[in-house]
């Protein structure tokens, strides 16, 4: 079996994985996977060797499951690549430094067609080139299931790591990125419903700033983490780890014209709109947004909107009351 190493036509392509066999699957994916600039050794060895100019390494690892975080009949495989590099790649963000490379793990029915195969590929070296990282090895392996493990590596630029752990009484809590759109997008392919198609995206292929989060270390942020699984569960850790209450503005949070929107065509009722849509904003996560705590005197860009406060206390309020319900998703809960 031949095959292209420039990015082009795989031969066997309209196969299955089965059909390419382990080596034909390695070949495909990575022609179609981008080294990066500190990579001086890349796929093809027993291991990577890549650059780490500060001298330290940032690494995360987080895991796609079919079934529980996509869907095959929702997802396009070009989408799956996205969201599983988007996942990891944010949380490279949330501590202050830049990308590097990323490592795959595919497990995949044999059955599965190798231009699936090829298309998650390019979804993962898109986003992963968006994020200024590489691809630089990983493994493949046999299961009934797709599932997809992505290990992020990264490079603080000699600054020190913003952790969850920073956050003063007196700081201000900003955001960085949408909330509440993976979720409402989410809801809407529950229900069968394409629009508004913006938000349906979002839940797809989501889109973190990547670049936000150094930026936040610049500007001096004591604290910070992605929103994954909603903003007051994160928020959450971020209050634990610090030792303080996080108090949300609820003004600040008031969900655009997108999820009312979105509301409005799953419910059709006005009085259970805003509720709907707030909650998206509150408790929704996926959109891997970035949300900070910074020194109230720091002068923060425009895209670091300010939803809240930093006090004495623990856990998190919206309008100084405990929310009331999940604050977010909670893995290995019904």
């Amino acid at each position: 079996m031949t095959h292209c190493v420039g990015g082009g036509e795989i031969a066997g392509e309209d196969g299955s994985v089965a059909d390419l066999g382990e080596w034909g699957v390695i070949a495909a994916l990575r022609a179609r996977m981008p080294a990066g600039a500190l990579t001086s050794v890349g796929i093809g060895d027993d291991a990577a060797v890549v650059g780490a100019p500060s001298g330290s390494v940032v690494a995360a690892v987080d895991l796609l499951i079919e079934g529980r975080h996509f869907r095959r009949d929702w997802s396009a495989a070009y989408d799956v690549g996205v969201k599983a590099a988007a996942r990891s790649l944010a949380d490279i963000a949330a501590m202050g430094a830049v990308n590097t490379a990323l490592l795959i793990a595919l497990a995949a029915p044999g059955a599965l067609p190798a231009r699936w195969a090829t298309d998650l590929a390019s979804g993962l070296a898109s986003e992963a080139t968006r994020a200024g990282a590489g691809i630089v090895g990983g493994d493949t392996a046999r299961a009934d299931l797709v599932t997809l493990s992505v290990t992020a590596l990264g490079d603080l630029g000699g600054r020190r790591p913003v952790l969850r752990s920073g956050a003063r009484p007196g700081d201000v809590i900003a955001v960085a990125g949408t909330l509440g759109h993976s979720a409402a997008g989410l809801a809407l392919l529950t229900a069968g419903i394409a629009d508004p198609a913006e938000l349906v995206a979002a839940h797809l292929r989501p889109a973190p700033p990547y670049d936000a989060g150094p930026e936040a270390a610049l500007l001096g942020a004591t604290a910070m983490i992605d929103v994954s699984d909603g903003l007051i569960a994160d928020l959450g850790h971020v209050a634990d780890a610090s030792g303080v209450r996080i108090n949300l503005n609820g003004s600040s949070l008031a969900p655009g014209t997108l999820l009312r929107a979105a509301a409005a065509r799953l419910s059709g009722r006005q009085d259970s709109l805003a509720a709907s849509a707030l909650e998206w904003v509150l408790t929704g996560g996926e959109d891997h947004s970035l949300v900070a705590a910074f020194p109230a005197s720091a002068v923060l860009p425009p895209r670091w909107r300010v939803i809240g406060e930093v006090a004495t206390g623990a856990g998190v309020t919206v309008d100084g009351a405990p929310h009331d319900g999940p604050g977010g998703w909670q893995h290995f809960r019904g």
